[in-house]
């Protein structure tokens, strides 16, 4: 663990699924600690120290896979956020809900005011979750969610805090500026929506589109640990076209950087991912997503993107023709600025808070 004493500053303990080779959330790590006050010092949770130090030079780091390292570093911090995504939530697995509870019950114990940034709430299957999280958030000093949903719920609850909601904070990244190119990027992650029919419809239609506009087809894995193997389990299960198959080129998304480039000089974006989609969106290239959760859906809509459900049946045709429309109309850039505007109530409430906690400790 890298130590917290940092003179003349109050630190702030940012608890999220930092460092864990996801691009996403990397991204929203960027985002927040840019938000913070001058007068706070980040205390960030990473599994990969030197993955979150490269993105945030000078902060602290301890060990989010560790309860016991994170729940000893709030010993030495002066405020707790819980900083972006869907981190309430039992969805993924119940194990993963437990943690950051009994960090914000650990908090609470120990009087540290908690704010929540950015997050999305649920989906919590279990009676229990529920209760719990609506319990756990009764004590909270202010929250700001991501979506309309998360801030009904919370509103349905009767919670007493200051609340408001905007798009996701990643709207806010700065970004380069789309100048246009021949590739089409693929941002695909594994589903239990699609099974070896729908994944076979799914490649066919990218087969027939590649070919159509002549273009090289980059498997882009931006989470590195959940989406680098998808291209061998479908190529072994010999549902990879062969002419898809010559064209592909297989990436996994090592920077922001890297990936904000590759995404500023390429034809077509495709993305199951919520924040790979919003990354390629604000650089103006074309956008198309592919919905596997409502969460994509919704930030498709809201940036006015084309998108299809995968629960829905999949047609090679329609795809076809969505996405050769996609080709020929950039994001737009007065759309994608709106929502940068809108998503700035996540820094306001961030900022308010903090200097006034940051007052109460002068």
């Amino acid at each position: 663990m890298v130590a917290l004493r940092v003179a003349d500053k109050a630190k702030v303990l940012l608890c999220g699924y930092y460092g864990e080779h996801n691009l996403g959330d990397d991204a929203l790590l960027q985002v927040l600690v840019s938000q913070l006050p001058d007068a706070w010092h980040p205390v960030i949770t990473a599994r990969d120290h030197q993955a979150a130090a490269a993105l945030v030079p000078g902060a602290s780091i301890v060990n989010r896979r560790s309860l016991s390292e994170t729940i000893r570093a709030l010993k030495h911090v002066d405020a707790l956020v819980l900083g972006g995504g869907s981190l309430l939530q039992d969805g993924t697995s119940f194990k993963s809900l437990l943690y950051y509870l009994i960090v914000l019950w650990s908090a609470r114990w120990k009087r540290i005011p908690i704010i929540l940034w950015g997050q999305g709430l649920g989906p919590l299957r279990r009676q229990w979750s529920r209760w719990c999280v609506r319990a756990t958030l009764s004590r909270i000093r202010a929250v700001s969610w991501r979506d309309p949903a998360s801030l009904h719920q919370a509103q349905q609850w009767r919670l007493g805090m200051p609340m408001v909601m905007g798009p996701d904070p990643v709207w806010c990244h700065p970004a380069p500026v789309w100048s246009g190119g021949q590739d089409l990027v693929l941002c695909l992650r594994p589903t239990p929506l699609l099974n070896t029919q729908g994944w076979q419809v799914l490649l066919q239609a990218l087969d027939h589109f590649s070919a159509q506009s002549d273009a090289k087809v980059i498997w882009l894995a931006f989470h590195g640990d959940q989406d680098a193997a998808l291209w061998n389990e479908l190529d072994q299960q010999g549902l990879i076209p062969v002419d898809l198959r010559e064209r592909s080129l297989q990436m996994r998304a090592d920077s922001l950087d890297q990936v904000q480039h590759l995404f500023s000089q390429s034809a077509l974006v495709i993305a199951m991912r919520l924040h790979a989609l919003i990354l390629a969106a604000t650089t103006g290239c074309p956008t198309a997503a592919l919905s596997y959760d409502p969460k994509v859906k919704a930030a498709a809509q809201l940036a006015d993107l084309p998108w299809l459900n995968l629960a829905d049946p999949l047609d090679v045709q329609a795809m076809t023709r969505q996405w050769t429309a996609a080709r020929q109309h950039p994001a737009s850039r007065s759309t994608i600025q709106q929502l940068r505007e809108t998503a700035d109530v996540h820094r306001t409430l961030l900022l308010e808070h903090l200097q006034e906690i940051h007052q109460h400790l002068q």
